[in-house]
C-alpha cells in the first residue's frame, strides 16, 4: 500500500517536473539568437476575421537559410493580417510581402545584443529551475503530510524524498543543458 503510494506521488511529480522543462525549453526557443528559426513566430497571434489565430495555424513556416524565415500563408488573404502580427511582435524585424509569401531576414546580432539576451535566457531558465524546486517543496510537503496521518512510514518518506531529490537534480541539469545549448547558439557567429 505505501511503496505504491509514494510512487504514484514521485510519477506524477516527475511528469510535472517534465512539463516544467518543456515549458522552459518553449521559452528559450522564443528568445531570438543568431539564426532564423520558426520556433521564434509560431506562436504569434494574428487577427483572422476577427479571431485571433496563432501563426501555425495560418501557415507553413520554413527556413531555408540560417538568417531567412519564409511564411507560405494557407489562405492568400490573410497575408496583411499576418505582416501587422510580425510588425506588432517584439522581434524588430520587417516583413517583406510579394503577394505569396512573407519574408523576413534576420540581421546579424551585435556583440553587445547577444550579451543582453544571453542575460534574458539565464533568467528564463532560472524560473525554470525555481519551476522545478518549487514541485519538490510541494512533493515533500504531500509526503510529510501523509507521514504524519501514518499512510506512509518514515522510511518510506526517506525513500521518497530521496528518489524526489534524484528527480529534481536531473530536471534541474536538464534546463542547464538547454541554456547552455541556447548560450552557445547565440554567441556563435
Amino acid at each position: 500500500m505505501e511503496p505504491s503510494l509514494t510512487s504514484q506521488v514521485l510519477e506524477d511529480f516527475a511528469e510535472r517536473m517534465g512539463k516544467a522543462v518543456e515549458h522552459t525549453r518553449a521559452e528559450l526557443s522564443t528568445v531570438r539568437s543568431g539564426r532564423a528559426v520558426p520556433g521564434l513566430i509560431e506562436p504569434l497571434k494574428v487577427d483572422y476575421y476577427g479571431a485571433d489565430v496563432p501563426l501555425l495555424q495560418l501557415a507553413s513556416i520554413t527556413a531555408p537559410d540560417a538568417r531567412l524565415l519564409v511564411i507560405s500563408p494557407f489562405d492568400k488573404g490573410a497575408i496583411r493580417s499576418i505582416e501587422k502580427a510580425i510588425q506588432g511582435s517584439d522581434l524588430g524585424i520587417t516583413p517583406s510581402n510579394d503577394g505569396q509569401v512573407i519574408r523576413l531576414a534576420f540581421p546579424q546580432l551585435s556583440a553587445e545584443r547577444r550579451k543582453e539576451l544571453v542575460k534574458v535566457v539565464r533568467q528564463r531558465a532560472e524560473e525554470g529551475r525555481v519551476a522545478v524546486r518549487n514541485l519538490r517543496r510541494q512533493a515533500r510537503h504531500d509526503l510529510e503530510g501523509w507521514a504524519k496521518e501514518g499512510e506512509i512510514s518514515n522510511d518510506d518518506m526517506e525513500r521518497a524524498e530521496r528518489a524526489l531529490d534524484k528527480l529534481t537534480q536531473d530536471h534541474v541539469a536538464e534546463v542547464d543543458r538547454v541554456l547552455s545549448h541556447k548560450e552557445q547558439e547565440l554567441m556563435e557567429i
